[in-house]
């Protein structure tokens, strides 16, 4: 990891409407084929150190106004840090990274290199590591809130936000949008779904995919509910979630 420093803070991104809960019954959604893969990210920029989500929500619309594809992610000290953009080389994230500490949005900053992620060791350790990895980073999000504040009302973590983040912390770049998710990867039949696939749902009685969580194993996945609750756990089982089943996806 190549660090500098200037700079105060960074923080999310990850929005797209389509995650509100609604007991209308679903309309069956023909499966899609095999979509493309995910790009693979280059270098991020990685910056602040929060002891609330909230704080970090608050700077996301400072990040969008620049143009920025930010997310947030637990530390392993249980603080949230920041990272944000998506550059071919560690000297162009570090002159953009620059540039914000002049306008003085950031302060400390350092460069991941894409060798960090952990997609850059499947090929080492194998597709396995890298499930358990997008599990165990769904995972230290559980508890967090969902949020819709910062500057205006349509910032924060949605459902589509949140599996996007969870990706592309470990070098995986997604879409804002649960739908476009759906397109992505191959389609999985329910009863072989892997740790690690997206799963999703009709929620909105529209026939097309409206929401996305993270599928861990044993019929259960972590996603972003709704405005006024915390990213946590559910059953596919569940009456809702197996009436609103559209589908999952592997993009491994």
């Amino acid at each position: 990891m190549i660090r500098y420093r200037p700079l105060l803070f960074l923080l999310i991104v990850l929005i797209l409407a389509g995650c509100a809960r609604r007991e209308a019954p679903s309309e069956p959604i023909r499966p899609a084929g095999k979509g493309p893969m995910p790009a693979k990210m280059g270098f991020t920029i990685q910056a602040g150190a929060f002891s609330k989500a909230e704080n970090a929500a608050s700077l996301t619309g400072k990040l969008n106004r620049e143009g920025l594809s930010a997310y947030y992610f637990v530390y392993k000290t249980g603080l949230y840090k920041v990272r944000f953009g998506n550059f071919k080389t560690a000297e162009a994230a570090a002159e953009r990274a620059r540039r914000l500490a002049d306008k003085g949005i950031i302060e400390e900053y350092w460069i991941v290199n894409p060798r960090e992620y952990a997609i850059a060791l499947k090929e080492k350790k194998g597709e396995e590591y890298v499930r358990d990895e997008i599990v165990r980073t769904a995972g230290s999000f559980i508890g967090v809130p969902y949020l819709w504040g910062g500057d205006s009302a349509d910032e924060g973590f949605d459902c589509s936000g949140f599996t996007m983040a969870v990706y592309q912390y470990n070098g995986l770049m997604l879409p804002h949008s649960s739908r476009d998710q759906s397109g992505m990867g191959t389609p999985v039949s329910r009863g072989n779904l892997e740790k690690g696939d997206l799963v999703f749902f009709n929620t909105n009685n529209s026939g097309k995919v409206s929401h996305v969580g993270v599928y861990i194993g044993s019929g259960r996945f972590i996603h972003a509910p709704g405005r006024g609750k915390k990213i946590g756990i559910e059953s596919l089982d569940g009456k809702y979630y197996s009436t609103h089943y559209a589908g999952g996806r592997s993009l491994l």
